[in-house]
C-alpha cells in the first residue's frame, strides 16, 4: 500500500451509513481506537456528520465492486459552529504501527469538511493527560492544550445533611418551549467549544431520559441534563445563570438529580468537570463526589492549519 501522503481517491473517501460495518469491525478487532460515542450510533453518525477512512485498494475487476477493505477511520460526533469535535479514531490492528500516519492523511479532509458546515475549530478530549497515545501526533499536526478536566465518581445515591438547595424554585421537565431560555443560560455559562445549539438541545430532549429546568420569577435559572447505563449515572451537564448565582439553585438541581439515580437504582454516578471550575467542583465535593484520577484533557486546532496539512 502506498504511503499516508500518497493516497490517491480511491483510498481516501467520504464515508457513509453503509460504512458502519467496516467501522465497528475496526472497533470490535483494534486496540488502535479512539471512541467518544456508543457504537450503536455509528450508522447515525457518518449518516450526518463528516467522516473519512482509508481503504485498501483494489485492482483490476475487484476495482469495479469495491471500495477496498477499510484500514482507518476518523469522524466527527459533535458539530455546533465554530466547534467541531473528534468522536472516533482507529485503525486496523495489522496497521497500527503507522497510526500517526493515518491521522495525518485524514485529518485535512475532515477539517475542510467540517469548514463547509462552519467551524473553525476542532478538539479533542483524552483520558490521560500524561499518557493519551494520540496527543503527541495531534499536537505534531498543531493541536495545543485548551484546558485540564477531572473526573468525579460517587458511589451511592446518599445527599449531605444540608444541602443549601433553593426549595423556592420550580424543577420541572424541559419543554421545546424553554429553548431560548436554556440557550441564554448556555451562552452565560459555557465557553464556544462547550455550548449546545438550538437543535443540539431539541436531540437531548429526545434521546436523554433525563432533562430539567429550574424556573424562578425572571424565567430559566438553571438546567441538567443525565443520563444512564446500567446501574451506573451520568451526571452529563449542570447549568446555572450568573444572575442566579449563590441562590442554591446549583445543590437543589443536584439533589433532584441524585433523587432521579436513586429511584432508578443507580449506584454509582460519574461525571466530568474543567479543573478550572473551582465553583462546581466545590459544589460536586459538598454532594460526596470524589476525585478520580488521572486528569484528562482537551486540545484544540484551527481548522485553516488543519486542512492546509
Amino acid at each position: 500500500m502506498a504511503p499516508p501522503d500518497t493516497f490517491d481517491t480511491r483510498t481516501l473517501r467520504a464515508l457513509r451509513s453503509a460504512d458502519a460495518p467496516s467501522v465497528r469491525r475496526i472497533l470490535d478487532t483494534s486496540e488502535y481506537t479512539h471512541v467518544r460515542f456508543n457504537p450503536e450510533e455509528v450508522p447515525t453518525l457518518l449518516g450526518t456528520l463528516p467522516a473519512f477512512g482509508v481503504a485498501s485498494a483494489p485492482s483490476g475487476r475487484l476495482a469495479r465492486v469495491t471500495t477496498g477493505s477499510l484500514r482507518a477511520f476518523l469522524l466527527l460526533n459533535w458539530l455546533v459552529a465554530p466547534s467541531a469535535w473528534i468522536g472516533g479514531f482507529g485503525v486496523t490492528w495489522s496497521e497500527g504501527a503507522r497510526y500517526a500516519e493515518y491521522l495525518r492523511a485524514l485529518l485535512p479532509p475532515l477539517a475542510r469538511a467540517a469548514a463547509a458546515r462552519g467551524a473553525t475549530h476542532l478538539y479533542y478530549s483524552g483520558g490521560n493527560a500524561e499518557s493519551d497515545w494520540l496527543r503527541a501526533p495531534l499536537e505534531a499536526c498543531g493541536f495545543g492544550l485548551v484546558t485540564l478536566l477531572r473526573s468525579y465518581d460517587k458511589d451511592d445515591t446518599a445527599l449531605p445533611n444540608t444541602t443549601g438547595a433553593n426549595e423556592r424554585v420550580r424543577v420541572r421537565p424541559f419543554t421545546p418551549a424553554d429553548i431560548e431560555g436554556v440557550l441564554a443560560v448556555e451562552q452565560q455559562c459555557f465557553d464556544q467549544l462547550w455550548r449546545h445549539d438550538a437543535a443540539s438541545f431539541l436531540d437531548v430532549a429526545a434521546s436523554y431520559p433525563y432533562f430539567v429546568v429550574a424556573e424562578d420569577d425572571q424565567g430559566i435559572a438553571g438546567y441538567q441534563f443525565n443520563t444512564l447505563d446500567a446501574t451506573t449515572g451520568y451526571l452529563v451537564r449542570i447549568a446555572v445563570h450568573p444572575r442566579a448565582a449563590g441562590q442554591g439553585i446549583g445543590a437543589r438541581l443536584m439533589t433532584e438529580a441524585i433523587a432521579y439515580f436513586r429511584q432508578e437504582r443507580v449506584w454509582r454516578i460519574l461525571l466530568n468537570t474543567e479543573e478550572r471550575n473551582t465553583r462546581a467542583r466545590a459544589l460536586y465535593e459538598r454532594f460526596g463526589f470524589h476525585l478520580v484520577e488521572p486528569r484528562g484533557f482537551v486540545l484544540g486546532g484551527a481548522i485553516a492549519q488543519l486542512a492546509a496539512l
